[in-house]
């Protein structure tokens, strides 16, 4: 809140968006971010909060005090008319657009842009980072989960030297731990430790190397299980002969595929340990969603990650693509005793990674840039 002043207005710019949705209300059911985001802002003290949001037709919804401007063109206007004090744009890839925005915005109106990716591969794209350097002066700030992120996107010249960025998670989640008795009956989670996989069965997240440390594991945690949930399944065909061709692995793993969401609480609450081998992330949601219902996540120790368990504060990290190391943290967390774990891992979100924690530090940052701009 402004010192004396009215508390700050803020507007999200959100360019992005699936093409297949054809109703508002539907869009705002699936972007959690956009939501979640805007209502922790009024939790925290915000004035007015809106979002414009890129859509296919015009519209306008009012949810939980938020206002929700849909707009087909004309984005910078419908910013504009809202007369925001800060206009909070999603994404790093949109610097043509964030240009424009700033043209129609008065002077006093200060413009941060926040990022939703690593930004290894696209800090490489030629053409990106030629509109980046022309656009970066439209911006006040920058948001990124780490400062290495940061790093990357200066290295690539879509931020110059003295342009600030703070660090704040991009999202937070919902979910809330389970009754364990229940979690485990309605999932059908056993082991100990019950082990928990959850994402994409591809490089990036690396189930292979995961495979592989859990096998090792196994010869210290002789009655540890792996369940894995996963939508996407690239490598669904090497997790599967990876598994047959081991005696050790075809009867602790188990390959349960897509969850609807409405249910992962109680697979995370039914879990002990949360594993991924994620070679990069922007930020790391199911991490977090792990953190929010207790279960100790045995995680690499990417940036992003890292943030997430307070420097490995909470839980166990391992190194990218190292089976030996991902056995020697899994093992380790797996020997620790799980109810004094599982109570010191939902404070922890509580304090650091909820909505509130977000809105809080998202505050913050705003009155630091809208002060600086003057």
């Amino acid at each position: 809140m402004k010192t004396g002043q009215n508390p700050v207005s803020v507007v999200q710019v959100n360019y992005a968006f699936d093409k297949g949705l054809t109703d508002p209300e539907q869009l705002l059911d699936r972007y959690h971010t956009l939501t979640g985001w805007s209502e922790a802002l009024r939790r925290a003290g915000a004035g007015r909060v809106a979002v414009v949001q890129q859509f296919h037709r015009d519209n306008r919804v009012t949810r939980n005090g938020i206002d929700y401007v849909f707009r087909r063109t004309d984005i910078p206007a419908a910013v504009a008319a809202l007369g925001p004090d800060i206009a909070h744009v999603n994404g790093l890839t949109f610097p043509r657009q964030t240009l424009q925005l700033r043209r129609h915005l008065p002077r006093q109106t200060a413009i941060v842009v926040q990022n939703h990716q690593d930004g290894g591969p696209v800090g490489r794209a030629p053409l990106l980072r030629l509109l980046g350097r022309a656009a970066r002066g439209a911006a006040d700030a920058f948001l990124f989960a780490a400062e290495e992120h940061a790093a990357w996107w200066r290295r690539a010249g879509l931020i110059a030297a003295r342009q600030p960025a703070y660090c704040v998670m991009e999202a937070s989640t919902t979910l809330r731990p389970q009754p364990r008795d229940e979690a485990l009956r309605v999932t059908g989670l056993s082991g100990s430790p019950a082990i928990l996989w959850v994402g994409r069965l591809n490089a990036n997240k690396d189930p292979l190397t995961v495979l592989d440390g859990f096998e090792r594991a196994l010869t210290s945690l002789d009655a540890a299980t792996l369940t894995m949930i996963f939508s996407e399944d690239d490598l669904l065909g090497a997790v599967k002969e990876r598994v047959l061709r081991s005696n050790a692995l075809k009867d602790r793993v188990r390959l349960i595929g897509a969850v609807p969401h409405d249910r992962m609480a109680s697979f995370y609450s039914a879990a002990d340990l949360f594993t991924v081998g994620s070679h990069h992330e922007g930020s790391g949601y199911a991490v977090m969603e792990a953190c929010a219902c207790g279960t100790m996540p045995v995680v690499t120790g990417i940036p992003s990650f890292a943030l997430l368990t307070g420097g490995g504060s909470i839980g166990a990290l391992w190194e990218p693509g190292n089976a030996a190391d991902c056995a020697r943290a899994l093992v380790d967390a797996g020997r620790r005793d799980p109810i004094a774990e599982r109570a010191r891992i939902i404070d922890h979100f509580a304090r650091e990674l909820s909505w509130d924690a977000v809105g809080r530090r998202a505050m913050e940052i705003y009155e630091r840039v809208i002060g600086a701009r003057g």
